[in-house]
């Protein structure tokens, strides 16, 4: 994928947001969390997201794809270009880095979260009500 490629593709996600940090590493973040970033200086280019635990063990021990500086720890990827991996497996690794991150940032909360706490508390309610002596 090429960087307009990348760009577009994490901007099209709800409430995905860009900014430039670091002198020229393009940022996309959700609820101010990072879930993907892309430095523009370098040549070729380099592009860093976070990983589940396992895929993070499987592309590590693949060429020109390492452990980030400094978030590898946290099970987060530096790829050594952008060629590094196919365009439809690239793809679902940032929604993956996406979904990951929005379902722990501040104010945001996914589909899922929300129907689990919506149905919660709908049951509590009901409870609630069933439960009064009139």
């Amino acid at each position: 994928m090429k960087v307009d490629e990348i760009r577009e593709y994490c901007l099209a996600f709800p409430n995905a947001t860009e900014n430039l940090q670091w002198g020229d590493d393009l940022c996309f973040k959700i609820g101010g969390k990072i879930f993907a970033t892309l430095a523009l200086t370098t040549v070729p280019r380099k592009l860093c997201f976070k990983c589940t635990p396992d895929t993070f063990a499987e592309l590590i021990e693949r060429e020109n794809i390492h452990p980030a500086p400094y978030v590898g720890r946290y099970k987060w990827v530096l790829l050594d270009g952008l060629d590094a991996l196919g365009r439809d497996e690239l793809k679902a690794l940032i929604r993956q880095s996406y979904e990951m991150v929005a379902a722990k940032a501040p104010g945001m909360v996914s589909e899922k979260r929300a129907s689990v706490k919506g149905g919660r508390r709908a049951k509590a309610a009901s409870k609630k009500k069933g439960s009064r002596k009139r």
